[in-house]
């Protein structure tokens, strides 16, 4: 199994002047926590780490700090996460045919979710984590009033990792710069192109760490589980 990390946003929402998984969560940075799960995860052989040309040098440090056993290769980010994407899709080890896609951000994901991703990814050409929307959902316009209140029992909230078969996600991919479609995860490329993409029970603990609160949050959570040692 293929995997992939887009790291090559920035911290404007934590804040922070520089990329947010180069913060500091318990005397680690927030990326090397997404690291050291995916390399604990069954059948990961390769992983790639989608950056920056300014966050390499600092990024190529810290994954020789890790214990790794995992080969990690840097592969050079774009504009947007959809285009880091492609670009990391263009960097995979010739003959890959499913990869697992998990934003580098959400650090307290387990290895057994990505355990459980990479299962069912043996029987389906895409699939998402997610879980189920525990509050109610208004849609509002553009003066904040309420439009209408969708059906929670019908609603997840996505998360990743996303997982796919390589062939079929590149060719969304090109049909989307084709298209100029302007996606926020893969998932939603699958759907322009009619594509099913299956759910797969999520984590609630697989918060994406965006604002200071998050990282907060994290921390509580990585301290309940014990610390460095307890991912």
């Amino acid at each position: 199994m293929h995997f992939l990390i887009p790291a090559a946003g920035m911290g404007r929402r934590m804040g922070a002047d520089r990329n947010k998984v180069l913060i500091t969560l318990l005397n680690r940075p927030l990326i090397a926590w997404t690291l050291l799960a995916a390399d604990r995860a069954d059948g990961v052989s390769w992983i790639g780490l989608v950056c920056q040309s300014g966050d390499r040098p600092l990024l190529a440090d810290i994954v020789e700090s890790l214990p790794l056993t995992t080969p990690v290769a840097l592969i050079q980010g774009g504009d947007s996460r959809q285009q880091s994407v492609y670009n990391g899709l263009q960097g995979l080890p010739p003959g890959a045919k499913r990869v697992l896609i998990h934003d580098g951000a959400r650090c307290l994901a387990t290895p057994e979710l990505f355990n459980r991703c990479g299962e069912s990814l043996k029987t389906v050409s895409g699939l998402i984590a997610a879980v189920p929307v525990k509050d109610t959902i208004k849609v509002v316009n553009d003066r904040h009033q309420v439009q209408s209140t969708p059906d929670r029992s019908r609603l997840w909230a996505a998360q990743t990792p996303q997982g796919f078969e390589v062939d079929l996600l590149k060719q969304c991919h090109e049909k989307g710069l084709q298209q100029g479609w302007n996606v926020t995860d893969d998932a939603a490329l699958f759907e322009q192109c009619e594509l099913p993409v299956q759910i797969v029970p999520g984590e609630e603990t697989n918060i994406k760490v965006t604002t200071p609160d998050d990282l907060a949050i994290a921390e509580l959570i990585l301290r309940q589980r014990g610390g460095p040692e307890g991912l």
